[in-house]
């Protein structure tokens, strides 16, 4: 899995950030939150789901704290990917080409100001 693909589980993209704003190697992270790399490794690539009390030790050991709250549900993405459906296969794939060549230019861009 590279750097930047789509984390597999929404434990796994917060673990990654957090060790991406860190600068910390899994090793390292692994250390701190008392656990072996290996179980940090199968968190980010959802080989394996910590649980809500082991997610927030991880992420306290980087410097972060998870904060949950409730929102009313939100039908945006419903609607988007109806609307997505509904398009010519040949829109469809132009704007999903557009939205990739968006998110890579987007991650070079956070590489080359580090």
């Amino acid at each position: 899995m590279a750097r930047y693909d789509t984390a597999p589980t929404v434990a796994a993209g917060l673990i990654r950030i957090a060790r991406d704003r860190t600068g910390s190697s899994q090793e390292e992270l692994a250390q701190r939150a008392g656990v072996t790399q290996q179980t940090i490794s199968a968190y980010e690539t959802g080989r394996r789901e910590p649980t809500l009390p082991t997610l927030t030790g991880i992420l306290a050991a980087a410097g972060f704290e998870l904060r949950l709250g409730l929102e009313e549900l939100d039908f945006h993405d419903e609607a988007l990917a109806d609307y997505l459906d509904s398009l010519p296969t040949g829109t469809r794939s132009t704007l999903d080409k557009e939205s990739r060549e968006r998110a890579a230019s987007a991650r070079l861009r956070r590489i080359r100001s580090r």
